[in-house]
């Protein structure tokens, strides 16, 4: 499974911005996108990977860490292969380099994940 993460810019505080992540391909045992819970992680400059938000295979359960709940919405899209994140009020704090992953459960945990984007930069200046 390949991910390709898109969507990042530069946007002022308070501004919005919406995050895409596109999956292609299988697994080596033929598994797809559809199977796997999805989350999205940042990396600020200096700091380690954070989690953000996660997503379960068919869209049932959705965890957000603290830092971002009320202000980010995941969504995915199993038809068309792709998850979503709608960022809005936005905060210079969340500059960083987001990226998407696919994993199992439990989905906050960043150990579970077995496939990862390339990352999108997201730069929110004051």
């Amino acid at each position: 499974v390949q991910l390709q993460a898109s969507g990042g810019g530069l946007v002022q505080a308070g501004g919005s911005l919406r995050l895409s992540c596109a999956a292609s391909g299988r697994t080596a045992s033929g598994r797809t996108f559809s199977v796997y819970g999805m989350g999205w992680f940042r990396q600020a400059p200096g700091k380690e990977r954070e989690f953000v938000v996660a997503i379960s295979r068919g869209g049932g359960s959705i965890y957000y860490a603290d830092s971002v709940k009320g202000r980010f919405t995941i969504s995915r899209d199993n038809a068309k292969n792709t998850v979503y994140l709608q960022m809005n009020s936005l905060k210079p704090e969340d500059t960083a380099v987001y990226y998407c992953a696919a994993g199992k459960p439990p989905l906050q945990d960043e150990s579970v994940y077995d496939y990862w984007g390339q990352g999108t930069l997201v730069t929110v200046s004051s």
